[in-house]
């Protein structure tokens, strides 16, 4: 992997530092981890905010709040309620269907 120089205050190698003494990983490995959580939770906060905008107008909100309803119908389109999955992706088959 390719990499390029990037300063950080002496607070933060010391912190850097300092875990990878506990996690025995890299400090490039701690630093992507961090911007990858970093990535993530402002993609959530953006997210979050994107959706208090559209509750403020109570017309869009109340078309988003429809168009859910008409989507929940989908969920269980063609199953067996009575379907149980595994775990590994698989269903269980009952005990009739494996005599």
């Amino acid at each position: 992997m390719s990499s390029t120089l990037v300063r950080v205050s002496r607070e933060s190698h010391s912190i850097l530092k300092k875990l990878t003494g506990r996690t025995g990983e890299s400090m490039q490995a701690i630093l992507d981890k961090a911007i990858e959580v970093y990535r993530r939770q402002l993609f959530l906060e953006e997210t979050h905010a994107a959706y208090a905008l559209l509750k403020e107008d109570t017309a869009v909100w109340a078309s988003v709040q429809a168009e859910r309803e008409l989507w929940d119908a989908t969920l269980s389109d063609g199953l067996d309620p009575s379907e149980q999955w595994a775990e590994s992706g698989y269903p269980i088959k009952s005990t009739e269907e494996s005599r």
